[in-house]
C-alpha cells in the first residue's frame, strides 16, 4: 500500500489516498477498541443504504491501525460553499435534506445516543449540581432510534463530480433523538465562530423537519457539557458557557 498521498490530516490521524482507497491511520497510542468501533459503526450505516464510503478493511500499518474505505473523489462541502458563497442557500438546503436523510434510517445495532451522554456527563469537571441537573433533563428527552452522525458538518460531506454526496466519519454514530444531533451541529457552527451560519441552519432545520426551535434549545446543554469531555481547552471553556448559561426547570 503506498501512503504518499495525504488528503487530510486531523487530531491523531492522518489520512492518505492509495488509487481507489482511503486510508485513515491511526497514532500508535490511539484507542484498538475505538477504531474497530468506527470500523463498526461504519459498516453498520453502511447498511442503511446511505451513500457512505464502504469499509475495505481493517489492519496495521507500519505498526498503527488503520480504516481502508473506497475513496471518494469531488469536493467537501464546506469548500464548496467558501468557492461559492452565493450558493450558499442551496447548500444549506441540501446539507438539511442530508441530515434528515440520516435522520429517516435505523440500525438497531449501533450504541445508545443517551448512554453516551450520561456517560460523558459523569466523566466532566462539572460540578455535581449541574451534572444532576444534566443527568435529569437527559433522562426527561423522549427516547427515539434515529440514526445520528454525531459530528455532521459540511467538511464531513463530499459532492462528486456527478453531483452525488457522500457523507463521511462515522466514528460517533449513535442511534438517538435526531434534536441532539441538531445542537450538536449548530454548536459547531458556533465553534467555527459562524454565528449568521449556524442560527440560519437551525432556523431551516426546525422548519424543513416541522420541529420547534425550543426543543432542539433544550438539548444544548446536554449536548455542550458531553462533547465538553474531550475538547481542546478553549473549545471547553465555550462549551461550558452553554451549560452555565440555561435555566433549568
Amino acid at each position: 500500500m503506498k501512503l504518499e498521498k495525504i488528503i487530510a490530516v486531523r487530531t491523531h490521524k492522518t489520512v492518505y489516498r492509495d488509487g481507489d482507497l482511503a486510508v485513515k491511520v491511526f497514532d500508535e497510542d490511539f484507542s484498538k477498541s475505538d477504531i474497530l468501533n468506527e470500523a463498526l459503526n461504519q459498516a453498520r450505516v453502511e447498511e442503511t443504504g446511505l451513500h457512505i464510503p464502504a469499509v475495505i478493511e481493517v489492519g496495521k500499518i507500519d505498526g498503527k491501525w488503520a480504516i481502508v474505505s473506497e475513496y471518494i473523489p469531488g469536493k467537501t462541502l464546506d469548500r464548496l460553499m467558501q468557492e461559492n458563497p452565493e450558493k450558499l442557500d442551496e447548500y444549506l438546503e441540501l446539507f438539511v435534506d442530508l441530515q434528515m436523510e440520516v435522520h429517516s434510517k435505523r440500525s438497531p445495532l449501533l450504541g445508545k445516543l443517551k448512554d453516551k451522554m450520561n456517560r460523558k456527563i459523569s466523566e466532566s469537571n462539572i460540578d455535581a449540581t449541574t451534572r444532576y441537573e444534566l443527568h435529569t433533563r437527559l433522562e426527561s428527552m423522549p427516547k427515539h432510534v434515529k440514526v445520528c452522525h454525531g459530528d455532521f458538518n459540511p467538511s464531513n460531506i463530499i459532492i462528486t463530480p456527478e453531483g452525488v454526496p457522500y457523507i463521511l466519519d462515522w466514528s460517533h454514530a449513535t442511534q438517538g433523538n435526531a434534536s441532539a444531533d441538531v445542537a450538536r451541529t449548530y454548536l459547531l457552527f458556533r465553534l467555527a465562530g459562524d454565528v449568521d451560519l449556524a442560527e440560519k441552519y437551525m432556523k431551516l432545520f426546525c422548519q424543513k423537519s416541522d420541529t420547534a426551535r425550543q426543543y432542539v434549545d433544550k438539548w444544548l446543554p446536554i449536548v455542550a457539557a458531553s462533547q465538553s469531555v474531550k475538547g481542546k481547552p478553549e473549545e471547553r471553556e465555550f462549551l461550558l458557557s452553554w451549560v452555565d448559561v440555561v435555566d433549568y426547570e
